[in-house]
């Protein structure tokens, strides 16, 4: 293991960069664009509530697979130390199957989810992967803000691609072309852009870990298993760690949520355009930034835990405005509300697993954090389709329910103890 200064500044900028790379994946397939235009489009012959519901569901499949392999890749990573080679893989498999998304059109539903959820797929594990070198390129009493600068970064990075497609979308539209036309060439420009933007992190950030074998033939999945076997029977060492990762899931649930249907709620809800729909997401895109940025030096001065509270409550207030707007400025405040809960409570929830994982299993324990937000991934959006669908289109009241998981998160976090989880992950257990 290094000792930091565990990482040079440029070390530290690669492994940034990856959450700038792939930021625009989350901001323009899952949140700003093809999200409405697989519920308008590519499933437009089906009622609203059922193209949302078919969204979440397809959204829900991906989550799913990352859920049963996520800490098996990663005890796989940790044991032959190759975090960064699975993380190539990830990494083209988005990109291609971010790029195959450009050739598809109205009803293609089937192959539609297909190629979302390998996308979403390679996407997830990928940031699995990324956040396990966490503990390797940072200090504990750094965490906060090295996570917080690698959010930041992700946020200015979804900014710039969404603006990108954004300029393209206002020039196709000049020239009168339909979204059939122009939203496959954005998947274009997303997919590129990901690629381009990965290599720092491939050229500077170095695999610190060393394989736990001799070098004679193992079988790593026989490998996997055995070690995610022991981390759960070391389950009660680190007992903080696996309450944290309750109330992560639980509150991830309303998150994910967010991120995967608010886009669909502006346009169906409050009358927003694709091009409306663009900049709600590109100025929540500024407040995450703020927010990820400032709440880093903050969690670092009151804790992780106190700074995901706070964010929390502002999750709560921001629900519950959002039920109660019925015009497009109150909808901007909301939208900003959000911003600035989003990327602080991401930032902190990652740092949180960080602080309380043990540096020789990290890739392992962040593989269970993956777990806890994948699985959240499959509940809060699935729960808002739900409710969609059988109340026939009430995207009001699918919303205000997300507003339960932020509060019951908030209420399992007193349950954590900050100080007894960092002493935890400071110890070896056999």
């Amino acid at each position: 293991m290094k000792n930091l200064d565990y990482a040079s500044r440029k070390e530290i900028f690669g492994w940034a960069m990856y959450d700038f790379a792939n930021s625009g994946f989350t901001t323009v397939v899952l949140t700003a664009i093809f999200n409405t235009y697989y519920v308008n489009v590519i499933a437009g012959h089906l009622s609203n509530g059922e193209a949302t519901l078919f969204w979440t569901l397809v959204i829900g499949f991906a989550n799913g697979l990352v859920l049963l392999t996520a800490p098996i890749v990663g005890a796989i990573a940790d044991y032959s130390a190759a975090k960064k080679r699975f993380l190539a893989v990830t990494t083209v498999g988005c990109v291609v199957f971010t790029a195959l998304l450009a050739l598809l059109g109205p009803r293609d539903v089937i192959l539609a989810g297909v190629f979302v959820v390998m996308a979403s797929m390679m996407f997830y594990s990928g940031e699995n992967l990324i956040a396990a070198f966490l503990p390797e390129i940072s200090p504990p009493e750094k965490m906060g803000r090295i996570s917080a600068f690698g959010w930041t970064l992700g946020y200015i990075g979804g900014l710039l691609i969404l603006g990108l497609c954004l300029a393209y979308v206002s020039y196709a539209e000049t020239r009168l072309q339909t979204a059939q036309q122009y939203v496959p060439v954005t998947m274009l420009i997303v997919a590129a852009c990901f690629g381009l933007a990965s290599l720092p992190t491939f050229l500077w950030v170095r695999e610190a870990a060393k394989p736990q074998h001799s070098g004679a033939p193992v079988n790593y999945l026989r490998i996997g298993y055995a070690r995610l076997h022991s981390t759960w029977q070391h389950a009660r060492h680190y007992r903080d760690l696996f309450r944290s990762l309750l109330c992560l899931m639980i509150f991830y649930c309303g998150i994910n949520t967010v991120v995967i249907l608010a886009a669909v709620y502006a346009n169906e809800v409050m009358g927003f355009s694709t091009q409306d729909a663009i900049m709600l997401i590109l100025v929540v895109n500024i407040t995450a930034a703020v927010g990820a940025f400032v709440f880093g030096w903050v969690e670092d001065i009151i804790g992780s835990l106190t700074t995901i509270k706070l964010t929390l409550l502002i999750w709560v207030i921001a629900m519950i405005m959002a039920y109660f707007t019925e015009q497009r400025g109150g909808f901007w405040i909301v939208a900003n509300l959000i911003g600035l809960a989003l990327g602080s409570s991401q930032s902190a929830g990652r740092a949180i697993v960080g602080l309380f994982s043990p540096a020789a299993r990290s890739g392992e324990f962040f593989g269970l954090w993956g777990l806890a937000t994948k699985l959240s991934a499959i509940i809060g959006p699935i729960s808002y389709g739900l409710i969609t669908r059988l109340s026939d289109g009430d995207h009001r009241l699918a919303l205000i329910s997300t507003c339960v998981f932020f509060i019951a998160g908030f209420l399992l976090l007193f349950t954590v103890d900050e100080q007894r989880g960092r002493a935890a992950a400071a110890k070896v257990f056999e």
